[in-house]
């Protein structure tokens, strides 16, 4: 059984150790779309064409029994179409707002993202659907994931910067305060911890990463794909080890030395 994650770069591990957790027994293949990282300057139709035209040859080339776009800008711009051309299941990224919005005592959150899904009609979708009786509040960070890349693979992370780009998902109305942050990109779980440490007032941290992995099993189940494989470290039973995939096929060592700690061979 073969799991191939997607992402434009790092931070759809935070989404591959939540489907290790869950389905063990899978081969993975991670693809990082390095080459075009980050995605927030691209022109929407370029990269709607770019994602697909790479995620299409991945697939090809890896024929896997389940995708899952672990970026929430793929997903909100190619899921469907994605689904209409291939006959295998897909799990998308979208801002976890239904969850949040049944969660919150507050009745007041905060949707952390990347500029381009706040822009984005799905979102707003998502809240008109889902939490139209709850204030929303969307942010859109400009550099939040270029340092959570930066932080995988060594790099320090100004706490100041941070501070800064959070600021604006903590709000009062009414004498209640956001009680729920959504995490609306795979890279923000690995900067918990520093959100933390500067957050005016402690709140949820919501990560998508675990109802994702859930989704997955529960796709493969009812296709009935059977794992067959033995779980033995990063080796499967068929000898062949996970594997990770960079566009740029020359990814810097720091970033093959953290997929190598994910259990991740990288191949280029």
């Amino acid at each position: 059984m073969t799991i191939l994650v997607f992402d434009s770069g790092l931070g759809g591990l935070s989404i591959l150790r939540e489907v290790r957790a869950v389905l063990p027994l899978s081969d993975i293949v991670y693809l990082a779309d390095d080459a075009a990282f980050p995605y927030g300057g691209w022109d929407q139709d370029k990269l709607i064409i770019r994602i697909l035209q790479v995620i299409t040859r991945a697939i090809e080339i890896s024929t896997p029994d389940l995708v899952i776009l672990a970026c929430n800008t793929a997903s909100t711009l190619v899921l469907e179409e994605l689904r209409s051309r291939f006959d295998i299941p897909f799990v998308g990224t979208v801002p976890a707002i239904k969850p949040a919005a049944e969660q919150t005592s507050s009745r007041l959150i905060s949707v952390l993202a990347t500029q381009g899904t706040v822009k984005r009609q799905y979102t707003r979708n998502l809240i008109a659907e889902f939490a139209d009786e709850v204030h929303v509040r969307l942010v859109g960070s400009e550099s939040l994931a270029k340092i959570a890349e930066a932080h995988l693979t060594g790099g320090e992370v100004d706490l100041d910067i941070v501070c800064r780009q959070i600021a604006p998902c903590f709000f009062e109305q009414d004498g209640a305060r956001t009680d729920i942050v959504v995490l609306a990109c795979t890279h923000y779980p690995f900067l918990t911890n520093q959100f933390r440490k500067v957050a005016p007032w402690p709140v949820d941290w919501l990560d998508p990463a675990e109802p994702i992995a859930r989704q997955a099993k529960r796709l493969l189940a009812r296709g009935r794909v059977e794992d067959k494989s033995v779980p033995t470290s990063s080796i499967k039973s068929d000898g062949k080890a996970d594997i990770a995939k960079f566009t740029s096929n020359n990814p810097p060592p720091a970033s093959v030395r953290l997929v190598s700690g994910f259990g991740l061979h990288v191949e280029v």
